[in-house]
């Protein structure tokens, strides 16, 4: 009987609560960062054969290479990589990128033609991210109710 009450106590301690971990999501760090992104994308390769089809095109695919550029920078890139070797000799050699994540709060510095690409620079600034995640992730707090 005591090993059964010792083991639930042990459980249960596992289950307490420290506010001391909370507290590193509600305090503001002394500085921000500003991170900073360039997308290209050329106008010819675009797939339409109207110029200004093919202007839009290029203005979204910027856009969405220098959210990817903002992406790498925030969460890093993962790298997978395979080589094989036959008789001393590379017979084989892959690699693979990919970059997964979500950017709230980057802004769109500027959007513009240059020579034969678009191009658009975009910022993040990490005092806005901060915000917009205490925003999200605030606490709820319940009103009490009162019977009589």
């Amino acid at each position: 009987m005591k090993s059964i009450i010792l083991v639930m106590l042990l459980l249960l301690t596992g289950c307490v609560s420290n506010d001391k971990y909370v507290q590193w999501e509600t305090q503001a760090p002394s500085s921000f960062p500003t991170l900073t992104a360039i997308g290209y994308a050329p106008l010819a390769t675009q797939p339409s054969k109207e110029a200004s089809h093919r202007v839009l095109m290029a203005m979204q695919a910027s856009k969405i290479a220098a959210y990817r550029e903002l992406a790498e920078q925030v969460y890093g890139r993962n790298i997978a990589a395979n080589s094989n070797v036959s008789e001393w000799l590379l017979t084989d050699d892959n690699v693979k990128s990919s970059v997964n994540g979500i950017i709230r709060g980057a802004k769109v510095v500027k959007t513009y033609p240059a020579g034969e690409f678009y191009v658009t620079e975009l910022t993040l600034d990490f005092k806005q991210v901060w915000q917009l995640y205490q925003q999200q992730n605030r606490p709820k707090r319940v009103k009490s109710i009162t019977y009589f």
